[in-house]
């Protein structure tokens, strides 16, 4: 991989155009394709197949109509005073206007909807009355019939005794005479109880009438009183709510659209009248770029002039971030026409891309810088560095790269995309550094560097490096220190919540804030957060089983605790699914109400096999965190077990990589806790906008599991390998921890800080999920880079010494060897050598052509001193082979020259050398007896003392010692 970037790095440095022109015919692609095409962008979480999402597909199925997406206009007069009948018909027609915009399917006034539900109460105490009344006339009718029925009845008696009477006086039988008559007056009789009995029906058909509407309007009394907690005008008449449906779900409507409907009611809004507009119709696309985020990008402008030195160096990092920010997000959201995407996704792109891609270049550029003031030759100087550096960067970007991808086997969509995006611009950074940079470095030339600095190339560069390891008493203090600290950053973790962010968490002057609190006030907190909540039937009901059902689930559910108000919202087509939407008494985000969600799920099936479910944002939220709790470990024992895997290859070492796990739990420990200690618990809310306190992102904690553990593998390797490598050039294990911290440590504070300015200016985003991610990224990394790895980690290698670097041998011979800082291009180039992870001091080579003393370099040690020819020099030779192999060919061609290379108890190569004889020796024989980076001098002659060397030949470095 090495060669490859080093080749890839000077193709680049000599087709420095093509290559940036390629780069900008790839962005206005990426531009391209976003304006072809970009969709819509969601601010609403789901994730598909929680109960949650299955209540809102059945309401779908079965409320066609009430489908479309909704958002909320809050009317409320200036002085505080009650609407006025001018403002309100105002208002009705503004409503009216807005119903026929493109997209908009209704409106609903609210001062008509109040009027309804108070006509209904009003026609619900008529019904009472008149039936009371007819009830009251029937019973009059009744006592009437009743009066008839006994004179009839007495008629009859007298009658029949009558009859009997004249029979009994006729012998037996009546003339034909009498019994006509007595016929006649039978019939009359006959007739009259005829018409009783008719009377009668029609009094007991009434009677039942008026129990049933009796019946009825006690049921829609009942439903009444349920309900009577909702309200769209406030009681005191000074505010209102008014609704708009959209024609397309939620998720579909466009930000274009919704800001139709704003834009109309704002222009139109009466006299004396003020608006403000819910979440789901002011929150859109959030600002990818703001005065935060530009004051973070300045304070990283200084942070690389101050480091580089010059205007035109520093500029270089930013433009090349810049331009992987701009392929990366606008390549991300030409994908938002086919995937539903959060909105915040992109935003997150921006994130990363700036502060990976700044860094990436960085590492390179302070290399390639570095190179130039040693001597290298340009072309050579932008090749090895890419070779390198360049080569840490693909290896620290592809850590990144994969915890971000391993959000996909979270299971969780938007998660899942989230990490695809940000990986799809940590790519592009990547990309950009090996390419773009290098091309940059050749255009700029020399001028990345100040004008007294091209003065000095090539002049020596004494830089101190460490003698003496740190104390082991302060080794201890340190470590304990930092756990303590740590520890109690952590607490908080212990209460997190984790939740969706309401409009309550908005920034106090916009809209979204002014709509909740003003509902908050006028019509209770739970208005905020209304939950759906759906009963299916084992059968379709009548439509007068409809009413009762409807009032006994209805009374069901307001018998729970923390129930404000129950209405019912419909039944479908086949009275088979009924709908209620219910206000608790708290907002979306409480406690209660998550414990309501609960208790209404726990209720399920009711009384005759009903069953329930609930939707809304509260079931929302309880619903994504779970799934996101679900799936955490899983994602993080995958991140973990990855963490072990790639330290233990590049470390060569067991306790190393468990250290540096340890180290990322602890960091991400100490970050979920000043998370909760500010979003949730409202410390510094001021500083940080945190004005009304909630539950954590319920997605944020995986996250910065996924984000955190690739930056803090970045500053591991860059700390870390300096002190393997060391130790593998013959320092003591304890010694090796201090110069390996002494040389990487200057890249990663810079690295740090650039970091953390970027992810920072986030923090003052007016987006709820921007402000707590962008805390969260920049209080990790500050976290992680400080106090981690650069204090407790260096304590702990310090503690375990020599064992540190302990292996199974068995291990050792299996695992392939994972050359990360490019060592073996510095051996087949010679003309520069720098330890791995060394930043602070670059070596110097030989011009080409003219001999020249070895003087200069780190490590230095006066020429000569202790060491005489034929002294056997301890060098370290990460490839003996490769040593034997170039030393043998260099041999060939200079037969005169002699070097024998033996193991010595320690396991370091040992190259003896006799007296008066020409050397040969391989680059990476430069070890603790180095007296000058890049001459790789490890014998002087005994008469004087010097050397002299040669360029390089056939991949070494030759050595003459004068005779």
């Amino acid at each position: 991989m090495a060669e490859l970037l080093y080749r890839l790095g000077r193709f680049s440095a000599r087709r420095a155009w093509a290559v940036l022109i390629s780069w900008i015919v790839i962005l206005g692609i990426s531009v391209g394709a976003f304006l072809a095409f970009g969709g819509t962008l969601s601010s609403a979480v789901t994730i598909p197949g929680t109960p949650t999402a299955k209540v809102t597909d059945q309401l779908e199925e079965s409320f066609p109509s009430a489908s479309g997406g909704t958002g909320a206009m809050v009317f409320h007069t200036k002085d505080g005073d009650a609407f006025t009948d001018s403002q309100k018909t105002a208002i009705g027609e503004l409503l009216d206007e807005t119903a026929d915009l493109k997209g908009v399917d209704s409106t609903v006034n609210p001062f008509e909807t109040q009027e309804t539900i108070a006509d209904q109460a009003k026609q619900i105490s008529d019904g009472k009355t008149q039936i009371d009344d007819g009830r009251t006339q029937l019973t009059d009718g009744q006592t009437q019939l009743d009066a008839g029925q006994q004179q009839l009845t007495d008629a009859q008696t007298q009658l029949s005794a009558a009859l009997a009477q004249a029979q009994q006086a006729a012998g037996g039988t009546l003339p034909a005479a009498a019994q006509a008559q007595f016929d006649a007056q039978q019939t009359a009789i006959t007739q009259q109880q005829t018409a009783l009995d008719a009377q009668q029906a029609t009094i007991t058909e009434n009677l039942a009438k008026l129990d049933e509407q009796s019946t009825k309007l006690e049921l829609s009394s009942q439903l009444l009183d349920l309900s009577s907690g909702i309200r769209t005008v406030s009681t005191d008449d000074t505010t209102a709510v008014a609704n708009v449906v959209f024609d397309k779900r939620q998720q579909e409507v466009t930000p274009e659209t919704k800001q139709s409907v704003i834009d109309q009611v704002k222009e139109d809004v009466p006299s004396g009248v003020e608006v403000e507009f819910s979440n789901e119709l002011a929150q859109s696309l959030p600002q990818l770029f703001g005065v935060g985020e530009a004051i973070g990008l300045i304070i990283a402008a200084i942070t690389l002039l101050v480091m580089l030195g010059t205007v035109i160096a520093a500029s270089l990092p930013l433009v090349s971030a810049i331009v992987g920010v701009g392929v990366g997000v606008t390549a991300s959201l030409s994908l938002s026409g086919v995937v539903d995407m959060l909105s915040i996704t992109p935003v997150l792109g921006v994130m990363l891309g700036l502060a990976v891609g700044i860094d990436y270049s960085l590492f390179i550029l302070n290399r390639h810088r570095k190179q130039l003031l040693a001597g290298v030759e340009l072309h050579e100087s932008i090749g090895l560095a890419n070779g390198t550096s360049g080569n840490a960067v693909v290896f620290a970007g592809s850590t990144v790269l994969v915890a971000l991808l391993a959000l996909n086997v979270t299971g969780i969509p938007f998660l899942g995309l989230m990490g695809t995006v940000g990986a799809i611009c940590v790519a592009v950074a990547i990309l950009l550094a090996v390419t773009l940079t290098p091309a940059l470095l050749s255009l700029l030339g020399l001028r990345i560097l100040s004008r007294k600095a091209r003065g000095t190339i090539g002049t020596p560069r004494p830089d101190a490096v460490p003698t003496k390891p740190m104390g082991t008493l302060r080794a201890v203090g340190t470590l304990v220190a930092g756990l303590v600290v740590l520890g109690v950053v952590a607490i908080p973790a212990l209460d997190m919540r984790l939740g969706l962010p309401d409009g309550s968490s908005e920034a106090v002057d916009s809209t979204q804030y002014q709509s909740y609190a003003l509902i908050e006030d006028k019509f209770g907190a739970g208005v905020n957060g209304p939950l759906l909540v759906v009963a299916t039937l084992p059968d379709a009901a009548t439509d007068e089983e409809v009413l009762e059902e409807q009032v006994r689930i209805g009374q069901e559910i307001a018998d729970q605790d923390d129930v404000k108000a129950v209405a019912p919202v419909g039944a479908s087509d086949d009275n088979s699914v009924l709908a209620f939407q219910v206000i608790p008494k708290e907002g979306p985000n409480a406690v209660s109400t998550e414990q309501l969600v609960r208790d209404l799920r726990d209720l399920s099936p009711l009384s005759g096999d009903v069953e329930l479910g609930v939707a809304g944002s509260a079931s929302g939220n309880i619903d994504v965190s779970k799934q996101l709790s679900d799936a955490l470990p899983l994602y993080l024992a995958l991140v973990v077990g990855l963490s072990l895997i790639i330290m233990i290859l590049v470390f060569r070492s067991i306790l190393v990589p468990l250290t540096a796990t340890l180290g990322f739990m602890l960091s991400l420990a100490a970050t979920f806790g000043g998370i909760t200690a500010i979003f949730q618990w409202g410390w510094l809310g001021p500083v940080f906008g945190v004005h009304d306190p909630g539950p954590i992102l319920s997605f944020l904690p995986t996250i910065l599991i996924g984000i955190l553990f690739g930056l803090a593998m970045d500053y591991q390797l860059f700390l870390v390998s300096g002190m393997r490598e060391a130790f593998a050039h013959g320092a003591p294990a304890r010694l090796a921890v201090q110069r390996g911290l002494h040389a990487g440590r200057t890249v990663v504070v810079a690295a740090a800080i650039i970091m953390i300015s970027v992810f920072g200016g986030f923090i003052f985003s007016h987006s709820a999920m921007i402000r707590s991610i962008g805390f969260g990224l920049a209080f990790g990394v500050l976290v992680d880079a400080f106090v981690v790895r650069m204090l407790l980690i260096p304590a702990v290698m310090h503690l375990l010494g020599k064992s540190a670097w302990w292996i199974p041998k068995w291990l050792d011979r299996i695992l392939p060897n994972v050359d990360v800082e490019g060592a073996a291009l510095e051996r087949s180039h010679p003309a520069h050598h720098v330890e791995a992870g060394d930043t602070g001091s670059v070596a110097t080579a030989p011009s080409s052509g003219e001999p020249r003393n070895a003087v200069d370099g780190a490590e230095t040690a006066a020429l000569g001193a202790g060491v005489t020819a034929g002294t056997a020099a301890h060098v370290a030779a990460p490839s003996s082979e490769l040593t034997r192999r170039e030393a043998a060919a260099a041999e060939r061609t200079h037969p005169a020259h002699v070097l024998t290379t033996d193991p010595d108890p320690a396991d370091q190569q040992v190259s003896r050398v006799e007296p008066g004889l020409d050397v040969i020796v391989h680059p990476a024989t430069a070890g603790v007896q180095r007296v000058a980076v890049g001459a790789y001098v490890i014998a002087v002659d005994a008469d004087n003392g010097t050397a002299v060397v040669e360029p390089p030949v056939g991949g070494v470095v030759v050595v003459r010692a004068p005779r």
